[in-house]
């Protein structure tokens, strides 16, 4: 299921299988509205559609009905043994279980709807089935359109490295129409599928479990669409269960997604950088978030020391996010990029508007509207991402103090800052 098919084969767009007069009646009112016929929606349920199916081809878009099965995870699986690749499943039950929600989402169903449903909502869902069949597939990757890899790692936790790594995701997919993967690598605590409004699903931590189930079709079925360009990897998994892994699990998705998109933007927390630096071999670019204070500061050139021994391939670019007027700084701007021997690249201005919005909308702080101070610098981070840039201009010209050196002589001003105010 949700496999790719040859965009030209004929099949039917749509069949269904009910349980019940009343759901037939309105999945051939919506099936006419869409210009089907209404002989394709049958009675019969799961049942129904796995005897037929074994003996004709899959349509587009599957409807059906788990409302008389003992078992509905097992059934789907078994409707997945006779499900032809490249056809999106719609399932609808009367069980009210998130977990079972979440479970059929991981085995490959495009959406389940609870019994009773309304014809707007499965005029809803049947949008969003089009949209799949519409979208990105695995080995559609454009020809003449390289794969990038870009990470992004926050130099502490809370500077908005995940709320850049999304943003940046979005960008590429609905600015450049790139067709981008977000990997969220914060495996319990991952926000990328929330910052979306999404459910995680559990893709990743299969992934993890059953490393040798890694392969395009299970990228097809474990990714979660964010929309026509952009799907997401992501985790929230139980806090009492440690990841246990070498990290060849995460190489092996990045291959893939190779295969299937043409972006991949990694959201990297720190630690990772430390556990699995093979993660970075393939990386073009590095966004590192800084904030403008005196740990950040610290953090900020031993994670830049980082990336030049272990990514030297990869051109870094420094965010500087949520950046305050200079009278509410920490330290200054040109404080910093004395600390660091190179200058900030993009400087985000803190808007807690903005963000509370985005956060409440469940959309990437990038999308906000009408608010310039926001769109510009993501834009130019958008820009610097996907630009070509000579090998001399990538870490600026280098002072003669020793990066340690001035971060001391940043700490000994301090005090006298302290005191003058």
């Amino acid at each position: 299921m949700n496999a790719p098919f040859p965009r030209g084969s004929l099949r039917d767009p749509f069949t269904a299988f009910v349980s019940d007069e009343a759901t037939a009646e309105i999945l051939r009112s919506v099936a006419t509205e869409q210009g089907w016929q209404q002989e394709k929606v049958n009675k019969g349920g799961l049942r129904n559609a796995v005897q037929s199916l074994s003996v004709s081809a899959s349509p587009s878009i599957l409807f059906v009905d788990l409302s008389e099965s003992a078992d509905p995870l097992n059934d789907i699986n078994a409707l997945a043994e006779v499900c032809e690749p490249g056809t999106v499943v719609i399932a609808a039950g009367t069980v009210n279980d998130v977990r079972l929600y979440r479970d059929l989402i991981a085995s490959g169903i495009q959406d389940y709807l609870l019994k009773p449903f309304t014809a707007d909502q499965v005029r809803d869902t049947l949008a969003q089935a089009q949209l799949t069949l519409a979208g990105p597939r695995v080995n559609d990757a454009t020809q003449d359109r390289p794969h990038v890899v870009v990470a992004v790692t926050g130099v502490r936790g809370g500077v908005g490295a995940s709320t850049i790594a999304s943003s940046i995701a979005w960008l590429m997919g609905e600015s450049l129409a790139r067709s981008t993967a977000l990997l969220d690598l914060d495996i319990h605590f991952g926000t990328g599928a929330l910052a979306l409004d999404l459910e995680p699903g559990r893709g990743l931590t299969d992934a993890i479990e059953n490393p040798s189930r890694i392969d395009g079709l299970f990228i097809e079925r474990a990714m979660v669409r964010a929309g026509d360009k952009l799907s997401v990897l992501s985790a929230e998994a139980p806090i009492n269960q440690p990841i246990l892994t070498d990290g060849s699990v995460f190489f092996q998705l990045q291959e893939e997604m190779k295969n299937a998109f043409e972006t991949t933007v990694l959201d990297l927390p720190r630690a990772m950088l430390i556990q699995h630096p093979h993660l970075v071999n393939d990386a073009h670019v590095a966004i590192v978030v800084v904030e403008l204070t005196l740990a950040a500061t610290r953090d900020a050139i031993r994670i830049l020391a980082w990336f030049k021994a272990n990514a030297p391939q990869a051109r870094v670019v420094v965010v500087a996010n949520r950046v305050a007027a200079p009278a509410a700084q920490e330290i200054s701007r040109k404080d910093f990029e004395q600390s660091i021997e190179r200058k900030i690249d993009v400087v985000i201005p803190l808007d807690q508007k903005a963000a509370a919005t985005a956060a409440k909308l469940g959309q990437p702080l990038a999308r906000t509207k009408g608010n310039a101070k926001i769109t510009q610098p993501f834009n130019r981070l958008l820009a610097l991402t996907v630009s070509t840039v000579d090998d001399g201009e990538e870490g600026g010209a280098p002072t003669q103090k020793s990066l340690l050196g001035n971060l001391k002589t940043l700490m000994a001003k301090r005090p006298k800052e302290k005191q003058a105010a």
